[in-house]
């Protein structure tokens, strides 16, 4: 078995309503040194020892990922 991570994150030029949210409470609470917040998402695939990377990108543009306003990036290693 093959553990695979996908990062998605949204574009930049995509405006983030919760990163903006969470960098106000930062404010609120005394971390003033923070410029922005980006909120993203892994999803965690455990998947067979013949999958490839190009079959990891396919689940992701057919079902995992809105590519119009989201990035990602995979990352595949093997299960100890």
């Amino acid at each position: 078995m093959k553990k695979v991570n996908v990062y998605v994150t949204l574009r930049e030029s995509v405006l983030d309503p919760q990163g903006v949210a969470v960098k106000g409470g930062l404010e609120h609470l005394g971390f003033a040194g923070v410029e922005s917040v980006r909120i993203g998402k892994v999803i965690e695939l455990r998947v067979a020892d013949d999958t490839t990377e190009d079959m990891v990108k396919e689940m992701c543009e057919k079902l995992l990922v809105n590519t119009v306003i989201e990035n990602y990036e995979i990352e595949m290693g093997v299960l100890a």
